[in-house]
């Protein structure tokens, strides 16, 4: 297995993970929301994640049968995660208003 190091930014398994609860406004920062509720949004899919980084120009993917470890509800509303490239090949950025996953 090659390190971290050596792979390139443009394969699919570095490519950054976001699952629904990330962005749900209805979860707490311990149940797995990771932005402010402020900027969250009520109880997102992985499908609409994915339409909407699409929209924007991101390279995406959708994991359907994906759960987040902290998801208590196994419903088919809360599974998935979307993965995200945000650099090319030789480590440019695809799109530069997403320099990196934080929220600025």
């Amino acid at each position: 297995m090659a390190c971290a190091a050596a792979r390139s930014p443009a394969d699919q398994d570095r490519f950054i993970c976001i699952y629904p609860a990330y962005l749900n406004n209805k979860k707490t920062i311990a149940e797995g929301r990771r932005i402010p509720i402020s900027k969250a949004v009520e109880n997102p899919t992985a499908t609409e994640i994915q339409d909407v980084c699409s929209a924007v120009g991101l390279n995406v993917f959708l994991e359907k049968n994906k759960m987040y470890s902290r998801e208590w509800n196994r419903d088919l509303q809360y599974r998935g995660r979307v993965r995200v490239q945000l650099k090319q090949e030789d480590g440019s950025l695809c799109l530069v208003q997403f320099p990196s996953r934080k929220l600025e």
